[in-house]
Formats: structure tokens, C-alpha cells, sequence
């Protein structure tokens, strides 16, 4: 693990200036704050001596219930025995690498994935093998190639990462029909699936896809947060896992800080138990539509020739594809000079390629500051590619491979 080296760029973000659509920050602002505020209010008012102790290392059960409710909503199956509460998915994700991987075990995930991800299997030293997406999510046809060459190289696949609803950087989801192919896939090569659902209930259409665990329930190990539906603040994600694995998930999470707080466990399971919570995700829905609509009307009319980029249909995220002669983390520095920031491409593959990639999320500037961003990236890059032509032609060199400095940063 090692430090970031462009951290203290994104510490520049923070200046009102920036259009920064760098941190995937949901917005909580369109959260009935009223709500919430009476939530934990009667929390401590009505069970203080409760939610301010220790609790139990698996998670308190009322709230394992109403998480339960949550993923039966997306036609998730478990029972409330199967799950582990962790402090926000990305401990889960933590947990799970501590859990299966060694140094040097293969691990298979999307190409791009997220960072967080990456950062949980490096630290247990993964060798991540990427697998390509498209608009239909991850090529199945590509990951059975890859089995079949570990296979052949007698390498055993510990486990494979997917992000299949709006992921994230892609911004695109698995398609259906490769749902179940890669359902297939996992019974015929004996595939533990890490399957990690952060978005599933923003589709802008209400759409609700089959998940992974659904179609193969023994082989999955599913982890999901309340932090883009609820509030990232309360820090309270879970693992719905075969029994086997969610005991020793709960031994891992007993020495890694015990238990979960009670106190926004409580708050959770009230905030479930007695709020509209439902409407609350429509109404998220409706602002992340806006929002991408937005970008996407405003990329469309400022982005120079040979730029190319992914068109989400729910979450966060917009994935671009710059052409060769531009790398985009050298043009970061540039970028923030011109008041507008994203997430280089690098910082989402394990080893060093994206370079002629970026992510921008949308979820946090308002519509103006959305189309003032957009506009000032567009202007920046037909410049960049202007003088990458007068100096290239049609002969400019790709972004090279390089280990990525600012990995694990932002997520």
C-alpha cells in the first residue's frame, strides 16, 4: 500500500471555484433532514442506554431484519441469519479479502472497477486479473476465455469482484442475459462471486434486475450499504453470505473493531422501520436523473471529435474515453488550473493502464454547476488535442501502463 501522490490535488477541490465531479458523494441534501433528525433524536431519547453500549459482533438482528426487507424490495433472497452488519460496504469488502484471499491468489473484477475495491484485495496482495466491460456491463465471453487460461496456467481463481447495477466507474449495468451466463460460468468453473450492490435501487426507471445471488445463491457472497440510499454518515453496510463463510466473517469483524456502532444501527433500523424510505429512493432517483441528464446533454454539446463516454441509466457515474496523445492524469493539474476535477482513469485498474480514461460523477454539483463544469472540461481537452495534433498528427502515442500513484484515494 502507498501513499497518494495526487491527494493533495483533490485537497484543492474543497474550494468553491472547483466544479469538483471528482468524490462519488451522494446528495444527502435531498434528504428529509426533518426526518432524520427526529430518527435519531427518538433513538437516543427512547433507548439511550441501549444504542450508546456495545452490541453483538454479526450485528444487531431488528436491524438485520429490516435489511432483510431492503434486499427483498430488489428481489434479493437471505434471511436475516445470513448477515453480518459492517461499518459501510467498504469494510465488508475488507472483511471479504481478509477472509479469502493470500498473497498471490488471482482475483478476477471488472475493468475499470472501484478503487475501494482494489485497495481491499491489494492489501492483501491479490494479483487482480481485469476483465473488459462494454455498454452491457462485463464481457462474459472475455471472463470465460480468461478461466479457461488460468486453467490452463493451473492458477485457481479465489474469487471474482462484480459491481453489476450502475457500476462503478463504468456507469453501466450487466445485462440480463449475461447474468446468467456468468451464473453459468460460476457453477461450471466452481466461481465464488463477491457480488457488490451499491446502486441497485437507483435505477432512473425503477428498473430492478435479477442479481448474481438471485441466480446463484450458494455461490455469492453480496454485500450492500445503506450509504446511496440512506446517508453514508451512519456507516452501516452488510454481508449476506453462506453460513459457513458468515462465521468466520464474524470472527474477522469481532477483532477488527468488535462490534458495529449501536448507536447508527438503531438509527438505521428506525429510519427503515418508520420512515417512507421507498419514496425517499424515488426521490433520490429523480435528482441523480436530472443530474445525468444534465451532463450528458452538456458533454454532447461542448466534448471535441474522438471523445467518447458511457450513458448511465442510474447511480452516479460517467465513464469518458479520451483519444491517444492525452493522459489523464498528467492533465489533472491542468484541469483543476481550469476550475473542474475528476478521477483519472488509473486509480480504477490494478495494473496501471486507464490513462486515456476518466471518471465523472454527478451526483453532487447542482444542474448549473454540472453545465459550467462540463463546459470548462470540454474546453481544456479540445485545447489539449489541438496541440496533440499540431505536434502528432494522426500519429500521437497511447497512454502508457504506469503503477497508479493515487489509488485507493476516492471512492
Amino acid at each position: 500500500m502507498s501513499a497518494s501522490a495526487i491527494r493533495a490535488l483533490f485537497a484543492l477541490t474543497a474550494r468553491p471555484e472547483i466544479v469538483s465531479f471528482a468524490g462519488g458523494n451522494p446528495a444527502v441534501e435531498a434528504l428529509d433532514l426533518e426526518a432524520a433528525e427526529a430518527v435519531a433524536a427518538a433513538v437516543v431519547r427512547e433507548s439511550g442506554a441501549v444504542a450508546l453500549q456495545y452490541g453483538i459482533g454479526q450485528g444487531r438482528p431488528e436491524l438485520r431484519e429490516q435489511l432483510v426487507d431492503v434486499m427483498a424490495h430488489e428481489h434479493v433472497p437471505a434471511h436475516v441469519d445470513d448477515l453480518v452488519v459492517t461499518a459501510g460496504g467498504q469494510q465488508a469488502l475488507e472483511l471479504i479479502a481478509k477472509c479469502f484471499v493470500d498473497p498471490g491468489d488471482v482475483v478476477i473484477a471488472e475493468g475499470p472497477t472501484y478503487v475501494g475495491g482494489i485497495s481491499a484485495l491489494a492489501s492483501h496482495q491479490a494479483e487482480v486479473r481485469h476483465v473488459p466491460m462494454d455498454a452491457e456491463g462485463m464481457q462474459v465471453d472475455a471472463l470465460e476465455d480468461l478461466l479457461l487460461r488460468l486453467s490452463q496456467e493451473q492458477r485457481r481463481v479465489k474469487l471474482l469482484y462484480t459491481i453489476p447495477n450502475h457500476q462503478n466507474p463504468g456507469g453501466v449495468s450487466l445485462s440480463l442475459e449475461r447474468r446468467q451466463r456468468l451464473a453459468e460460468l460460476a457453477e461450471r468453473h466452481d466461481l465464488l462471486i463477491l457480488e457488490d450492490n451499491p446502486y441497485g435501487l437507483l435505477d432512473f426507471a425503477g428498473r430492478i434486475q435479477p442479481s448474481i445471488r438471485q441466480l446463484v445463491p450458494d455461490r455469492v457472497v453480496y454485500v450492500g450499504t445503506v450509504s446511496k440510499t440512506f446517508a453514508p454518515g451512519v456507516r452501516t453496510g452488510w454481508i449476506a453470505a453462506p453460513h459457513p463463510i458468515r462465521d468466520k466473517l464474524v470472527l474477522l469483524r469481532e477483532a477488527a473493531d468488535l462490534c458495529p456502532a449501536t448507536l447508527t444501527q438503531m438509527i438505521v433500523e428506525r429510519w427503515l422501520a418508520t420512515q417512507p424510505w421507498r419514496e425517499q429512493v424515488k426521490r433520490f432517483r429523480g435528482v441523480y436523473q436530472e443530474k445525468a441528464e444534465a451532463m450528458l446533454g452538456a458533454l454532447a454539446a461542448t466534448m471535441p471529435d474522438g471523445i467518447t463516454w458511457t450513458r448511465p441509466s442510474g447511480a452516479f457515474y460517467v465513464w469518458m474515453t479520451v483519444p491517444a496523445g492525452v493522459d489523464t492524469s498528467d492533465l489533472l493539474a491542468k484541469a483543476i488550473n481550469h476550475r473542474v476535477a475528476y478521477v483519472p482513469g488509473r486509480g480504477f485498474y490494478a495494473d496501471g493502464s486507464g490513462g486515456d480514461q476518466l471518471r465523472l460523477c454527478f451526483s453532487q454539483p447542482s444542474v448549473e454547476r454540472i453545465e459550467e463544469g462540463v463546459e470548462r472540461l470540454g474546453e481544456l481537452l479540445t485545447t489539449e488535442l489541438d496541440l496533440v495534433r499540431a505536434v502528432y498528427g494522426a500519429h500521437a502515442p497511447a497512454a502508457a501502463s504506469r503503477p497508479e500513484e493515487g489509488r485507493g484515494a476516492l471512492g
